[in-house]
C-alpha cells in the first residue's frame, strides 16, 4: 500500500503561523469526516450523484470486453492514436507514461514485445497535429476517439480529419481502424458509430471526464499496450476498501483532503504543488492539476452563495524543478503547500563510476543515482521546513499498475472529500461549459447565433 506522511505540515515542524496542529484538527473534524465518507459511499450508487467512478474498480464486464477486444486486434496495429482532451486524455497519459518502459515510442517492436506505440492528440495545434499525422502510417494505426457527448469540438475536429484520411487510404476497410469510446445511448459520436459500424466502448453514466481514467477511457488503451489491467483494478479495490474507513486517523485520503482544505482556508496556502520525484510519474501532476482545479474551483457553494473558492494546483518535477522553482518556494510568498511523491524501489539501480578524485565531485563515485535522487528529495523537504514551508509526502513502494492505481484513486477520493469540506458541487464545471459555448458560437454552430452576436460585441469592446 502507498503511505502518507504529513508531519512536515504540522505546527511543531513549520511553526504555528504556517502549520496546523494536526492532532487537534483531526479530533475536531473527526465526526465531520466520518459523515462525509459514509455519505459518499451511500450516494455512489444513486443516479445523478456523479459518483459512479467509485465503482469502476469493480466493473468486471468492462474489463472482460476490453480484454476480448485487445486480444482480437493483437499484432494488427503498430500504433494506437488516442483522440481526446482533458479527462479523456490526461489520465491515459499519466498511467501509460508511468507503466510503460521509458521512451516507449522510440523502442523497437522487439523491445516493446510486439506491443504498439501510443500517441495522444490532446490539443488541436495544427502544426503538431500535422507533424504527427505525416509521421504515422495510418494503415497500421488504430484510432481511439474518446468523447462522452460526441460533440467536443476539439476531439471531433480531430476525428473528422482522421476519418477522412483513413477513408481515402483504406476505403471501406477504414472502419476497422476506428474504435469509439462514448455515451452508451446518446450523442453525435454514438450515432456516427452505429451508422458506420465502429467498435464502441462506453463512458459510464455519472462519471465525469476527470474521474474516468479507470473506465474504458483508460482501460482500453492500457490493454491494447499489454498493460495488466487486473493489476490496476486490484490496486483500486484494495485502496477503495482502505478509504471506506470513516476514522480520519486511518484514512489517508481524508487526512490529505483536510490538510489541503485547512491550509487553504486557515493558513493562506492557496497553491497546491504536486511534485513527484520520479520522471515516470511526471504526468500524474498534469492529471492532478485538472482534477483539483476543475473540481474545486467554483463560483458558488451548494446554497448558491458566491464564494469564488478553490486552491490553485501547480505541477512540478523533482529534481528538475529544484533548479527552477524551489528558490521561489523557499524565499517567495509563503502561500503554498507542496505534495511530494516518493518511490521506494526503482526498477533500475544505476551506479556512478569512480572516475574522478576532484573534491567537488569525487564523493559521488561509487554511489547510485537512486541514492542521489532520494537525497535530493530529503534535502528539499528539510530546506522547505527550514523556511517554514509546509509539505506532505506520498510514498509508493514501486511504480507499477497496482500502486499507480492506488495513487490516482486515492487522489480522486481526496478530491471528493475536499469538495464536501468546501461545500461545493465537486463534479460540475460551469466555467468550462461557458467557454465551450463561446467556441460553438464563434465557429458557427446552429443554435448559438444570439451568443455569437453578443460575443462579437464583447470582443470588439475589449480590443
Amino acid at each position: 500500500m502507498i503511505k502518507f506522511d504529513y508531519r512536515n505540515a504540522d505546527a511543531q515542524v513549520v511553526g504555528v503561523e504556517n502549520g496546523l496542529n494536526l492532532s487537534e484538527e483531526f479530533a475536531a473534524y473527526k465526526d465531520k469526516i466520518a459523515e462525509i465518507i459514509a455519505d459518499l459511499n451511500k450516494r455512489k450508487d444513486k443516479p445523478g450523484q456523479w459518483l459512479q467512478w467509485m465503482n469502476l474498480g469493480y466493473s468486471e464486464e468492462t474489463v472482460w470486453y476490453v480484454k476480448e477486444y485487445a486480444a482480437l486486434v493483437q499484432n494488427r496495429f503498430e500504433n494506437i492514436l488516442v483522440l481526446g482532451i482533458g479527462g479523456s486524455a490526461l489520465g491515459g497519459i499519466a498511467v501509460t507514461e508511468a507503466l510503460l518502459k521509458p521512451y516507449w515510442n522510440l523502442l523497437t517492436s522487439e523491445q516493446r514485445n510486439g506491443a504498439p506505440r501510443i500517441f495522444f492528440l490532446d490539443n488541436i495545434d495544427p502544426d503538431s497535429m500535422s507533424g504527427l499525422l505525416d509521421m504515422l502510417d495510418l494503415k497500421k494505426t488504430l484510432v481511439n476517439v474518446i468523447t462522452k457527448s460526441g460533440s467536443t469540438a476539439e476531439t471531433m475536429s480531430q476525428f473528422m480529419i482522421l476519418k477522412d484520411r483513413l477513408e481515402k487510404e483504406l476505403g471501406d476497410d477504414y472502419r476497422k481502424n476506428i474504435v469509439a469510446t462514448t455515451d452508451k445511448k446518446t450523442g453525435i459520436l454514438r450515432q456516427i458509430a452505429e451508422q458506420e459500424g465502429y467498435k464502441t466502448f462506453v463512458v459510464p453514466d455519472d462519471v465525469g471526464g476527470r474521474f474516468s481514467v479507470f473506465s474504458a477511457v483508460g482501460l482500453l488503451p492500457f490493454a491494447l499496450l499489454g498493460i495488466d489491467i487486473d493489476e490496476i483494478t486490484n490496486g483500486i479495490k484494495d485502496m477503495d476498501l482502505a478509504l471506506k474507513n470513516t476514522d480520519i486517523n486511518e484514512n489517508i485520503a481524508a487526512q490529505n483532503a483536510l490538510i489541503q482544505y485547512l491550509m487553504d482556508t486557515k493558513k493562506g496556502k492557496h497553491l497546491s504543488v504536486m511534485m513527484p520525484y520520479s520522471s515516470r510519474l511526471k504526468y500524474v501532476s498534469d492529471w492532478y492539476v485538472q482534477l483539483w482545479a476543475e473540481s474545486l474551483g467554483k463560483n458558488e457553494d451548494l446554497q448558491g452563495n458566491h464564494v469564488h473558492i478553490g486552491p490553485t494546483p501547480i505541477k512540478a518535477l523533482g529534481v528538475t524543478d529544484q533548479h527552477s522553482q524551489i528558490q521561489l518556494y523557499n524565499e517567495g510568498p509563503n502561500d503554498k503547500i507542496i505534495n511530494f511523491i516518493r518511490v521506494e524501489e526503482f526498477d533500475t539501480t544505476l551506479e556512478i563510476p569512480k572516475i574522478f578524485e576532484y573534491t567537488g565531485i569525487g564523493y559521488l563515485g561509487g554511489k547510485t543515482v537512486n541514492a542521489l535522487l532520494n537525497a535530493e528529495a530529503d534535502s528539499t523537504k528539510v530546506s522547505l521546513s527550514d523556511y517554514a514551508r509546509p509539505t506532505v509526502t506520498i510514498t509508493l513502494p514501486r511504480v507499477d499498475g497496482y500502486n499507480v492505481a492506488q495513487l490516482l484513486y486515492m487522489l480522486e477520493v481526496q478530491t471528493a472529500i475536499a469538495g464536501e469540506l468546501y461545500n461545493i458541487n465537486t463534479f460540475n464545471q460551469p466555467g468550462v461549459e461557458q467557454a465551450k459555448n463561446y467556441t460553438y458560437a464563434l465557429m458557427g454552430r446552429a443554435g448559438y447565433e444570439d451568443s455569437a452576436r453578443s460575443l462579437q460585441s464583447k470582443m470588439s469592446a475589449t480590443v
